[in-house]
């Protein structure tokens, strides 16, 4: 203290003087504990919670601890954490499915989920519908970006299926209004996985994993052309359908099982 008022020309006297006057008037006194608690506690704290600490010793204005911490400069200086605005779901469905991933006729059970496809040149995005009653893609859309379009791409595909459910998460693009309607027009009934359980969806997802297992892990294409992540998946597409067999289905590919059933 000796240097800072030989450096400023006060004299020692003269600072102590001034302090013990400065702490004697009572906005200065309100002025140093509101600094003094804002640096005890890292100035995490807004106005509330310092007009908190001071109520312990005695009635205190918030309005008043608000202007002098404004004034001052004295604000908690914690950043609060920036949400994306999502906006609230226009409708979410019942968990219909309820985990019974059988159906007894094509297109009466469907599924529907986004999966990544990290592999090329910038990200892209599956949007993919199965058919539970043998497993196979009945549509599908591939994009780089993963909006209510992009899903629209894949259920324009189906035909109308009026009495069919189709389930799905419960994600922005699902629960948007323009998907809602467009699901309605099918005839077809939304169903919609609860909330954090991606086992309600289980068949897309193990869908979804298959197809990098057996296409991109497999072949190391880790890094690769756009072009080439998208031919990929159709050709992968095209041969879980028609070629690929399947245990459940008695060693026959969905293709084959639907068209015996028929």
């Amino acid at each position: 203290m000796k240097q800072a008022c030989e450096w400023i020309g006060v004299p020692r006297a003269t600072y102590y003087r001034w302090r013990a006057e400065y702490k004697n008037r009572p906005e200065d006194h309100m002025v140093e504990k509101i600094r003094e608690l804002c640096i005890q506690h890292k100035y995490r704290y807004g106005y509330r919670k310092i007009t908190a600490l001071l109520q312990r010793e005695g009635t205190v204005n918030h309005k008043r601890v608000q202007r002098i911490m404004q004034r001052e400069g004295l604000q908690c200086r914690v950043k609060t954490k920036k949400r994306k605005p999502t906006g609230q779901p226009v409708h979410i469905a019942d968990h219909l499915l309820k985990r019974q991933f059988e159906a007894d006729a094509p297109m009466q059970k469907l599924v529907t989920d986004i999966t990544y496809l990290p592999f090329g040149g910038k990200m892209l995005y599956l949007s993919s519908i199965l058919d539970l009653f043998n497993g196979e893609i009945v549509a599908y859309s591939i994009a780089d970006k993963q909006d209510t379009t992009f899903v629209l791409d894949t259920l324009r595909q189906l035909p109308s299926l009026r009495g069919a459910i189709l389930h799905s998460d419960q994600g922005s693009v699902y629960t948007s209004q323009a998907y809602q309607e467009a699901v309605k027009g099918k005839g077809i009934t939304m169903s919609m996985s609860r909330k954090g359980t991606p086992a309600d969806n289980a068949p897309i997802e193990s869908f979804h994993s298959t197809l990098k297992s057996e296409t991109f892990y497999l072949e190391g294409l880790t890094c690769t052309t756009t072009a080439i992540v998208e031919q990929t998946v159709r050709d992968y597409i095209f041969y879980y359908n028609s070629i690929r067999i399947q245990t459940k289905l008695n060693n026959q590919s969905p293709v084959d099982y639907r068209r015996l059933a028929a």
